[in-house]
């Protein structure tokens, strides 16, 4: 999932390097709302995981 936000990031400083300052920035707001909601995603598996060995 992390491949994602990656992509995006890359796209953003490959648009950001040519002069594409909108799509920079979009690209790298998509990566930025992945990354968190990818890590909220983590947090919330490691919480069930000792929920369910307890």
């Amino acid at each position: 999932m992390l491949y994602y936000a990656l992509v995006f990031l890359v796209i953003a400083l490959i648009a950001g390097v040519l002069g594409f300052s909108g799509i920079a920035g979009a690209s790298a707001g998509i990566a930025q709302i992945l990354f968190f909601l990818f890590l909220a995603f983590l947090v919330i598996s490691i919480v069930v995981g000792f929920i369910r060995r307890a």
